[in-house]
């Protein structure tokens, strides 16, 4: 178990992530909710900029999936025509 303090709360964290990777998360996610609530033009309650949060790395999460998928793509696409350059700069007989 992990205790971590967000917004003067803490909470406790059950899991079986590797530490250094909680590590990162957590600072991610706190520099997500400082920046949230810093930005915000009134005080917003807590769970509002836990909402907010959650929805602005939704947004990331869904973007970089998209980013990824477009990227596996044109690797495929890219490795399909640099087989096939090496295959037709082959002799005829090696070829299987």
């Amino acid at each position: 178990m992990v205790k971590f303090e967000v917004l003067g709360q803490e909470y406790p964290l059950y899991t079986d992530v590797p530490e250094e990777d909680i590590e990162e998360i957590l600072h991610l996610v706190k520099m997500q909710i400082e920046n949230n609530s810093k930005s915000s033009k009134s005080l917003l309650p807590a769970s509002k900029v836990a909402v907010l949060t959650s929805l602005n790395m939704a947004g990331k999460y869904v973007s970089l999936k998209r980013d990824f998928e477009q990227y596996k793509l044109q690797m495929s696409e890219f490795v399909e025509r640099l087989t096939s350059i090496i295959e037709n700069s082959l002799p005829p007989d090696s070829k299987a």
